[in-house]
């Protein structure tokens, strides 16, 4: 666990902060699609996200869900933290994109190393800051952006986490995902690729703008 903390956190954190993570954290691994904290649930530890990528949902009353954002390695989720810190349930739904791997952190400890590790007081602000503009960028998303616009935008940005410009997605889990209907973006899918932004697929998308 040392060398993978290390090649991940080493150049953020201290290193006696670093063996503290190594002695108190959980290694944890998830498969694609995998549930890794669901909505509701009570949050009894933190996640530090050393391989894969995880996708952050928010559902609404009616059980439709919208893409908040994306964890990659090196994060962790503010709103974890959040309910960590304040022993509330957690309003967000995170689904392993990938295969992850996490170290799961002992939530009685939050507190404790903000006071203890400037490093990290620097590294959980810094993530509340990068979350907020991802969130604010979302908004403008739903707010600003034509349809046909914020599908091309979720291509992209789900190939830079996934590392890959050939995604294996279907036009129903992208109707879920941005919360509209599948003909919808089945004719919009269309329209990008006459657009030559994409390339379509059998069950996969070629994405050729990035």
């Amino acid at each position: 666990m040392i060398s993978k903390l290390e090649s991940n956190f080493g150049y953020l954190l201290e290193k006696d902060l670093i063996l503290e993570i190594q002695e108190l954290g959980v290694s944890k691994e998830f498969k694609e699609d995998t549930t890794i904290i669901e909505v509701g649930d009570y949050i009894k530890s933190m996640p530090l996200l050393i391989s894969g990528a995880i996708k952050i949902l928010r559902e609404d009353e009616d059980g439709d869900e919208i893409v908040l954002y994306y964890l990659e390695k090196g994060d962790t989720c503010a709103m974890t933290l959040s309910c960590c810190m304040g022993q509330t349930k957690s309003k967000i739904r995170a689904v392993a994109e990938t295969n992850v791997e996490l170290i799961m952190l002992p939530k009685e400890k939050m507190a404790e190393w903000l006071g203890k590790y400037k490093t990290w007081q620097a590294y959980i602000l810094q993530t509340y800051h990068l979350r907020m503009d991802e969130l604010l960028e979302a908004l403008d998303t739903i707010a600003f952006l034509k349809m046909d616009e914020r599908i091309f935008k979720y291509l992209k940005d789900k190939a830079m986490v996934t590392h890959n410009d050939l995604l294996h997605v279907t036009h129903k889990q992208i109707s879920e995902d941005l919360h509209t209907s599948r003909v919808v973006v089945s004719r919009l899918l269309k329209k990008l690729e006459n657009e030559r932004k994409i390339e379509l697929f059998r069950n996969s998308i070629k994405v050729l703008e990035l």
